[in-house]
């Protein structure tokens, strides 16, 4: 059977930079042929070769077995490929058929948008796709999973037989999660060709049929989902067997407690949460989405301040309203949304670790003392594996593995004693996420005390020494480490106990 596309010997030069090296690869039709590789492997490249926005210097792409010149998108659209970027891009003003149609509106006489038509267009691919949804709703008040929707149902209206997915359920729950794989599916079993890149290996067993990986630019092999061990394709995407034991139990029994919380209240988002955590420990919070982990933290550092409660650092009462207070009492934060929060993208490294210390490194003028700043970054770009040019390169360039990694060095030169690090591994792949559990682990042995928020019950069981579980806004248990799944989700569901509470 011919393939549906079908790639060879790509190649692609940026100055400086070999992205990819004779890269093979083929789409079948009906099928979810994931693309896997750690960021900087190249998928993003070849894939942007395939929806026109780059062109390759050598190599060749068949569509249906024709070979087939994409100079620009609409070149690769007009031959059925779409594809859905990780930061997706609808205008939040707008309705979803306005989204969907914007620049194809169908038209009435002196040029009137036919807005009817439109919102029957619409409403026909929600049915074709089982999904309701009212083509007139704003965009901007729908959730990111019913936005991922509109944008597959855009790239469904080009008449796409080819769907590229980024990252798709970078930040959806599990619910939300089951709908869109049941939209793939459907789409899959009508011939559509879909390819899925994605750092999370259950959904690559769940959901695709063959699995493409690829590392340092160049194509490493093809293999079967269901057939191939989950550390197989580990194996392949970094070069080596990556060990993941669980973490080692500290005794902490007469550890100093660095952090205590007592009775954090804020509406109905946090209700009379209280905790200890010791130096030296990894203390993990879990939950399902909207328990309020992240207003926890968020409570913690100033950003969203408790309306009651009393916060205790070192057995001291500290006052926390703003994150300024909160980085003067020692508190560093590394946000669930980096990129927003943590990072000024258009600025370089160097800027970026010293962020939180400049103070510390200018004389009485304000002037900043750039050639140890220069010095300082560079040790933590070495003690932190970042893999960056040099300390000038504009951290938008790196890799969302390295921009975590900034992060952490910008607390680190703060020298900040509590660490609250939320969903510190999201959007990065299985080999940079191996550095930052054994970083976290290194920080935790030197006598930090460190808050981790996932929503990856593997990685809490992996990193914590104990784990603290929440439901709607309250702490329903602390559990020792080497709990099992089942004891979170039982803690992480105990709604009939809040309810009698």
């Amino acid at each position: 059977m011919t393939d549906l596309v079908r790639m060879q010997g790509i190649q692609k030069r940026f100055p400086g930079v070999h992205a990819l090296k004779s890269v093979d690869f083929d789409l079948r039709r009906a099928e979810v042929h994931a693309l896997m590789g750690e960021n900087g492997a190249g998928k993003s490249t070849l894939m942007k070769i395939l929806s026109g926005v780059y062109q390759p210097d050598e190599g060749q792409i068949l569509i249906d077995g024709a070979a087939a010149t994409l100079p620009n998108p609409a070149a690769a659209q007009a031959l059925g490929i779409g594809i859905i970027h990780q930061e997706l891009a609808l205008m939040p003003d707008l309705s979803v058929a306005q989204n969907i149609w914007i620049g194809r509106e169908p038209r009435l006489s002196f040029g009137r948008i036919d807005e009817a038509r439109q919102n029957a267009d619409t409403a026909a691919l929600f049915h074709a796709m089982n999904i309701r949804m009212d083509p007139r709703a704003p965009v901007g008040g729908l959730t990111i999973a019913r936005q991922q929707m509109v944008e597959i149902a855009k790239a469904l209206s080009h008449r796409s037989r080819v769907l590229i997915m980024d990252e798709p359920t970078a930040a959806l729950n599990d619910a939300e999660i089951a709908e869109l794989f049941t939209i793939i599916r459907k789409l899959r079993d009508e011939g559509v060709g879909i390819i899925y890149i994605s750092h999370k290996m259950d959904e690559i067993r769940q959901i695709s049929d063959r699995v493409t990986v690829m590392r340092d630019g160049a194509y490493v092999g093809t293999v079967e989902a269901a057939e191939t061990p989950i550390s197989r394709i580990i194996q392949m995407m970094v070069g080596r067997e990556l060990a993941e034991a669980a973490a080692t139990i500290p005794d902490l029994a007469g550890a100093q407690t660095a952090l205590e919380v007592r009775d954090l209240t804020r509406g109905t988002e946090l209700r009379k949460i209280s905790f200890q955590l010791k130096k030296g420990e990894i203390l993990g919070f879990a939950g399902l989405m909207g328990a309020g982990r992240t207003e926890l933290a968020r409570a913690i550092f100033g950003a969203e301040p408790a309306d009651s409660g009393e916060i205790r650092i070192n057995d001291r009462p500290v006052t926390i309203r703003s994150p300024a207070d909160a980085v003067q009492a020692g508190i560093g934060y590394l946000s669930e949304d980096r990129k927003h929060y943590g990072l000024a993208l258009g600025m370089d490294v160097r800027a970026n670790i010293a962020m939180a210390s400049l103070p510390r490194y200018a004389d009485r003028m304000g002037r900043i003392d750039e050639s140890r700043l220069g010095r300082i970054a560079r040790d933590y770009i070495d003690t932190l594996s970042i893999r960056t040019p040099g300390d000038r390169q504009e951290v938008r360039l790196l890799s969302g593995g390295n921009q975590q990694k900034v992060v952490i060095a910008k607390w680190l030169l703060r020298d900040c004693d509590i660490l609250i690090f939320d969903e510190p591994t999201r959007g990065i792949d299985v080999g940079a996420k191996a550095e930052i559990y054994r970083l976290l682990g290194e920080l935790a042995a030197a006598g930090k005390a460190i808050i981790v928020i996932s929503s990856e019950l593997p990685e809490v069981l992996r990193l914590s020494h104990r784990i603290a579980v929440m439901c709607e806004g309250r702490l329903t248990g602390i559990l020792p480490g080497g709990a099992s799944q089942e004891d979170i989700m039982e803690l992480a569901t105990r709604r009939e106990t809040l309810a009698a509470e």
